[in-house]
């Protein structure tokens, strides 16, 4: 049923576009000028709308449509790297406030001195996993460290998991004796942060040894629910990326997003570029990317995946 509602909604959606076309047709052929600017704004409106439709039909996989989980881990490189995890985290929190997706902070582990070692987020709308695909992989920042006393050039990495978030029981089923369910105290700054009760919770799947942390909820039943959602989206990726071992190992000529095959670097000295390395796509303003102007590279992403 919820397939059929999605087609359904589509259909729809190409009629009003449709009517939109024929309308805008039908009042330029009555070379009216006064009317210019209306119908010049509409063709743009149009125009746009068909350069998203573009977009969403390089999304046709069977979680594009749906909600993500988003991971985030520090790489070696102490302090730096964790500094850049956080800025990652920062990265994609206002690309989803900008895209007008709903993020939050599901699990956070603090640096030693700054920064973040991990972050896990949830983004839901429209399409998000489809988009978010593109981001999976190692990020790579070249920057004059703020934390070197001689402010020598760093580079450090950090990698990004995209989970594709489990709405139905079909798609995971998990055995409660599979799970080992432990509680601790959550971490934080100190002061009013820090919680006397244990209310953080630790999920061990058993047969994968998966483990997923939540602490950030209050509460240790929304915590574990929490967790919950992030086991199953990554016992998902896990079915997901077995079903494409078998496939690769017939198909060969498979490169995993591992340490050392980073998918993007952000230079920030001597100069200022992001260059992502799949589809060779640039651009010089790296703060406006790191503020989330990220779209670009995720629709440059989809074509060069499906040309793949």
């Amino acid at each position: 049923m919820q397939r059929v509602s999605h087609l359904q909604d589509d259909v729809e959606s190409w009629r009003h576009l449709r009517q939109r076309a024929e309308d805008a047709h039908e009042l330029s052929t009555l070379e009216d000028e006064s009317l210019r600017a209306e119908i010049e704004a509409e063709i743009a409106g149009i125009e746009h709308e068909l350069d998203e439709r573009e977009t969403r039909s390089m999304l046709s996989g069977p979680y594009d449509r749906g909600d993500a989980i988003l991971a985030i881990h520090a790489g070696a490189g102490g302090t730096d790297s964790q500094d850049w995890a956080e800025m990652l985290l920062r990265m994609y929190l206002r690309w989803a406030e900008k895209s007008g997706f709903k993020a939050s902070i599901l699990d956070q582990s603090e640096g030693e001195e700054a920064g973040i070692k991990s972050a896990t987020i949830s983004v839901e709308g429209s399409y998000v996993y489809g988009m978010l695909r593109a981001e999976k992989g190692v990020h790579r920042l070249v920057r004059l460290s703020p934390y070197d006393s001689n402010h020598r050039r760093h580079t450090s990495f950090a990698l990004v998991e995209i989970l594709p978030q489990v709405k139905t029981s079909t798609d995971i089923t998990i055995n409660p004796t599979d799970l080992r369910i432990d509680t601790y105290r959550s971490a934080g700054a100190g002061g009013q942060n820090v919680q006397k009760n244990e209310t953080a919770i630790r999920i061990t799947h058993i047969p994968t040894g998966l483990v997923v942390t939540c602490q950030n909820e209050r509460s240790q039943t929304q915590n574990k629910e929490n967790a919950l959602r992030v086991l199953k989206a990554r016992l998902l990726d896990l079915k997901h990326q077995q079903e494409l071992d078998k496939i690769n190992a017939i198909k060969g000529d498979y490169v995993k997003a591992e340490w050392g095959s980073q998918i993007r670097s952000y230079v920030l000295h001597p100069y200022q570029m992001v260059k992502d390395h799949r589809t060779d796509m640039e651009n010089g303003n790296a703060s406006a990317v790191l503020d989330g102007d990220l779209t670009p590279f995720m629709e440059a992403f989809l074509r060069y995946d499906m040309k793949v």
